[in-house]
């Protein structure tokens, strides 16, 4: 992690941590970056723009477009779109990167800015790098195109579109005469979803998609999911299914009104495809973060898992590495590698209707062999994250804990990649316990002065 891009980008408060003055500095050093290259091939650098609903979007989309053109190159406007809708047009459509604005599943008065590859991925660290020198006045100041250099803005709504009929082609199974229900969280998944699942033919229930600025995941989408959960129940829905803000991630509700989340979703998935012999080097790729629950109902199955780091990103790139084609985390960001090089939400929904119609079966039956454990989640706000990771009461109290929970659940502590926290997380056979170990922890930190009151 850099000093401005974490795991997810540059993340932060609208006009405080990330300004307009930042967006139009990274659009500058993009545009001058991928123009040098674009001159050699006789061509002007071409860079693709989407965002979701925020009211600071819109600020930051017209900063990045005056960065882009004033160093030579073009800006093509997606408008209102999501982030793996961004990396499916930057790959197809031969763009030299794309950015996302998003602070994904933040509220409102966050915002972000996801930088994505040729190929359709997350922007390697090297370039990043190069960003951060720059934005510290390390490189220098890049120069003004000018005359019949000067770049141009582009609407590109054409390009949401495309992503649209390309997540339409991807279903074999017509979807007439299910009754879905959708949470678009007031994000991205407003422009897009019910379009979506209604050329489908399903009989398709909104909620949550009356953006106006400032309501993006306001008791909504997959980080508040229990008003999706009595909107199934209370009108006999089949399933249900929330995205975040960005919609790169997808929970799902099952006919009883129960959450299946990004654990679950795996694991139907890769039962499935290695019930078609489709399941490549016979893996799910997951994180540090997925329950044990998981990984016990993969062993019943035969199924090997791989864990790597909390972040998408480092899913993908393990993914990529090792030829895998199911992986992700349980929060509901979720790749299907062979469709797509990012999670998708909107993806992972069609691709739970495909198993359900498929094989005629019940969300809440195709989930039931996974027995998820208790975990409990703290995020603690700290002064000072490496501090809290370094300091050796802190480190002696997690190994007390990890003593208490042994052989029966997990620790983890781990700093987080876009906000001042320290995430504790305790697993366990009960509740109890694991705030217990939590307690352990967190009293820890406290005493070492370093909780942010």
């Amino acid at each position: 992690m850099g000093k401005y891009f974490g795991t997810d980008g540059f993340r932060g408060e609208a006009n405080v941590t990330l300004t307009a003055a930042h967006a139009y500095k990274v659009g500058k050093f993009l545009g001058w970056y991928y123009g040098q290259e674009a001159k050699k091939r006789g061509e002007r650098a071409r860079i693709v723009i989407g965002k979701d609903t925020r009211r600071s979007s819109y600020m930051f989309e017209y900063a990045l477009a005056s960065g882009i053109t004033a160093s030579g190159s073009d800006a093509y406007l997606l408008h209102v779109t999501t982030t793996p809708s961004v990396a499916y047009i930057a790959k197809c459509d031969n763009f030299d990167c794309g950015i996302m604005i998003s602070a994904s599943h933040n509220p409102y008065y966050d915002n972000g800015l996801k930088i994505i590859n040729s190929a359709g991925e997350k922007m390697d660290d090297s370039l990043i790098a190069q960003i951060e020198d720059y934005l510290d006045g390390i490189r220098g100041e890049v120069p003004y195109a000018t005359r019949e250099n000067i770049g141009r803005t582009v609407d590109y709504i054409a390009g949401r579109h495309r992503y649209v009929g390309y997540l339409i082609s991807l279903c074999r199974h017509s979807f007439k005469g299910k009754k879905v229900a959708l949470d678009c969280a007031n994000g991205s998944a407003c422009a897009i979803a019910r379009s979506v699942f209604e050329a489908l033919g399903a009989k398709t229930y909104v909620i949550n998609c009356e953006p106006d600025g400032t309501n993006i995941n306001k008791d909504a989408g997959s980080t508040h999911i229990e008003g999706l959960c009595k909107y199934v129940i209370d009108n006999g829905m089949d399933v249900g299914f929330a995205y975040d803000g960005d919609a790169d991630r997808c929970l799902c509700v099952d006919e009883k009104g129960q959450v299946v989340d990004g654990d679950k979703i795996m694991y139907i998935y890769a039962k499935y495809l290695k019930e078609q012999g489709k399941l490549t080097n016979n893996t799910v790729v997951a994180t540090v973060m997925s329950n044990c629950g998981l990984f016990k109902a993969l062993d019943e199955e035969g199924i090997e898992y791989a864990k790597t780091a909390v972040g998408d990103k480092n899913v993908n790139d393990y993914m990529s590495a090792h030829n895998n084609c199911i992986g992700g985390e349980q929060s509901g960001h979720i790749i299907f590698r062979r469709h797509a090089s990012t999670g998708d939400g909107i993806l992972t929904s069609l691709k739970m209707m495909e198993v359900m119609l498929e094989k005629k079966e019940t969300l809440s039956k195709l989930a039931e062999p996974v027995v998820i454990y208790p975990q409990v989640l703290k995020n603690v706000r700290v002064k000072d994250k490496s501090a809290v990771m370094n300091a050796q009461f802190v480190l002696e109290a997690i190994k007390k804990a990890e003593s208490i929970i042994e052989g029966n659940g997990r620790m983890l502590v781990r700093e987080s990649g876009t906000e001042p926290l320290v995430r504790v997380m305790a697993e366990a056979e009960d509740i109890e316990m694991c705030n217990k170990c939590i307690k352990i922890v967190i009293d820890a930190i406290a005493a070492c002065g370093l909780l942010l009151k």
